[in-house]
């Protein structure tokens, strides 16, 4: 897919993601963080996230890793551990009415940075090369805004940019730049209180040094700042001071969170007996076996262990009903089918937690219409010649695996070659001329991508869909075809529907009259590529052939509901997660045009090296010819 806008399409390295991310879990020690890139680096501890910087993107690959690896290591560990939430408020609370906020904030985060950079260096030494790259990159970068806001007369601006440089120079700076008349007369003062922040030890010391600095710039500075260095995120902070160790614990929000109106008395029976049993809404795994107990009922002021007396009206299975089976006695109605909670609820994080409220919806093939046969006929005729010549070849081969003699044997019919008689101690001068069965042992699933961007790309494809089934009908190769969309129409926040729709299946993929019904594929909407490869993957890991091959077509990178910036990651896992089960999956890319560089390293991201890029649709089926020659003979 050609973009005509370059500038804000960042293409993500889902290696390199993947590596940051394991780095994030392991420093913070938690297996829900994740990592996100962002215009500015911050620690967002409510969402379980880090937020790494673009500032480091388009730079050398050693600038750029080490980059990143310290936005890491100075949130993961620095302020994570070493920074005071609490402090961080109070002062934000402070300097709230202040003229220059934007300057006050991103002061004090320069100096608390500093701070606890030094911290994690003192307890990862090993953290030292990547801060040193850090500090001389954004040394050059506060040097060179310094000229640019000297120019432009944006004090603000200029002043932070001088004080980065003051705070971090290895030696003296016996010059101070001509911001402001007002600065220079203050800079005996300025220069004690950076100098005060090299003997830091706490987040209060930080904000206190900043306060004073602000107080005193507020009186001397027109306006407030015009860019952000360093973000310091005042929502999050407030919601950080607010959680308790249970809210970290916590996944899924109550469902109810009513309060008992009877009281207590004391007088309430014990019962110390554990209870426990399984159902579906627990099937999902949590912190807690019993997930219901925590996610549903009603608070009381009973004391922990204690639980008032039951009574025969009470119904003690009605909170653990949830999705099962309607009960034999008929005691309850209204229950909900397991196909409507799916839809509400999504499939949970079976199928990756990029797609835990992503559902499939299974479809199979119509009947054939007229039209479509007629056309599956064109076409068809259009790939004849591709098709009997690689079926000829495969057979040939057979035929040729089939009459080959075994030599080297025990015994058998005398070979010719008797020289291993005089010069082998046992030697093997026999051979057998046995006939074994001409079978190609390998299956293929097809997988195409049906988003509307396939619409120029769809007939083609289907040439080339329709060379491979036939080609592999004829060597008796099972394989499948299914297309893949998610609806758009139906897809909300906690429900997003996503089509598979089989239109040759195994059973029939050898014997089927129905072969026109890959006609009925068609372009559609969206597409969650990791979703669909996930499910095609459960169906080919149960296949007893030793070569199993997934193919997905496809004309670019996947697109659907919250899935843009982690589609390719999410894809790549599923990638992974397929070849380690035995599969091989391969991508063909499809275009209609020059494939630019950018999208090669996209697919390449998701995919690896198992990538065919076809530039030019029409000639999709000349193309496939010798990838599935070159298969076929892999599985003799």
């Amino acid at each position: 897919m050609q973009r005509f806008i370059q500038f804000n399409d960042e293409n993500i390295n889902s290696f390199q993601l993947m590596e940051l991310i394991d780095l994030a879990k392991t420093l913070t020690k938690s297996q829900d963080m994740e990592v996100e890139y962002g215009p500015l680096n911050y620690l967002d501890v409510p969402n379980q996230k880090i937020v790494v910087s673009h500032f480091w993107d388009h730079r050398k690959k050693e600038e750029e890793w080490l980059g990143l690896t310290s936005d890491i290591y100075l949130r993961a560990v620095g302020t994570n551990r070493f920074s005071d939430v609490k402090a961080i408020n109070e002062y934000l609370f402070r300097v709230k009415e202040s003229p220059i906020f934007s300057f006050a904030k991103q002061l004090f985060m320069m100096i608390e940075d500093a701070r606890i950079e030094e911290e994690v260096k003192k307890i990862r030494p090993g953290t030292k090369r990547a801060f040193a790259m850090r500090r001389n990159i954004y040394t050059r970068y506060f040097r060179s805004q310094l000229n640019v806001h000297l120019v432009k007369g944006v004090s603000a601006d200029a002043l932070l940019n001088f004080l980065y440089i003051l705070l971090h120079a290895q030696s003296p700076i016996e010059e101070w730049p001509s911001i402001q008349p007002e600065i220079s007369l203050a800079q005996p003062f300025i220069q004690q209180q950076i100098q005060r922040s090299f003997e830091a030890s706490s987040t209060k010391q930080s904000a206190a040094i900043s306060y004073e600095l602000c107080s005193l710039l507020e009186e001397i500075l027109a306006k407030d700042m015009l860019n952000e260095y360093f973000h310091l995120p005042e929502k999050i902070m407030q919601e950080w001071e607010q959680l308790t160790y249970e809210d970290l614990k916590r996944r899924d929000p109550l469902i109810n969170d009513d309060q008992q109106e009877e009281d207590a008395t004391g007088e309430e029976e014990v019962m110390e007996e554990e209870f426990k049993t399984w159902h579906r809404e627990s099937s999902d795994k949590g912190e807690s076996f019993l997930q219901f107990d925590l996610d549903q009922g009603t608070k009381t002021n009973i004391k922990g262990n204690e639980a008032r007396e039951g009574d025969d009206g009470d119904q003690a299975l009605g909170m653990v009903q949830g999705a099962s089976k309607k009960a034999a006695r008929e005691d309850f109605e209204g229950e909900v089918t397991e196909e409507a909670r799916t839809e509400e609820k999504g499939g949970g994080d079976a199928y990756g937690k990029e797609n835990r409220y992503a559902f499939a919806v299974f479809e199979n093939a119509s009947p054939v219409q007229l039209n479509e046969q007629q056309l599956y006929d064109l076409y068809k005729k259009e790939v004849y010649h591709l098709h009997k010549k690689l079926q000829k070849i495969i057979e040939k081969t057979l035929d040729h695996k089939r009459n080959q003699p075994r030599g080297s044997l025990a015994f058998g019919r005398l070979s010719k070659q008797l020289i291993p008689f005089f010069i082998e101690e046992q030697p093997k001068v026999f051979y057998k001329k046995d006939e074994e069965s001409p079978k190609i042992d390998a299956t293929f699933t097809l997988l195409l991508d049906c988003s509307a961007s396939m619409q120029d790309k769809m007939d083609e494809t289907k040439k080339g869909l329709v060379l491979f089934h036939e080609v592999l009908k004829s060597v008796r190769v099972p394989h499948e075809i299914v297309g893949f969309w998610e609806d758009t129409d139906r897809t909300s926040e906690f429900s997003q529907p996503n089509h598979l729709k089989t239109v040759i299946s195994y059973d029939q993929s050898i014997w089927t009259n129905a072969s026109a019904s890959i006609m009925q594929l068609r372009p559609e909407e969206d597409n969650r590529d990791g979703f669909a490869i996930r499910h095609m993957t459960e169906r080919l890991v149960k296949r007893n052939e030793q070569n199993r091959f997934l193919l997905v077509f496809s004309d670019g990178e996947p697109a659907a509901m919250d899935y843009e910036q982690n589609g390719i990651l999410d894809t790549h896992e599923a990638v992974l997660n397929a070849r380690k089960q035995g599969l091989e999956v391969i991508n063909v890319f499809l275009s209609k045009e020059e494939i630019q560089e950018s999208q090669k390293e996209v697919i390449q991201n998701m995919y690896g090296k198992y990538s065919l890029f076809i530039s030019n649709i029409e000639d999709l089926p000349d193309i496939l010819f010798p990838l599935l020659k070159r298969l076929l003979y892999k599985s003799i």
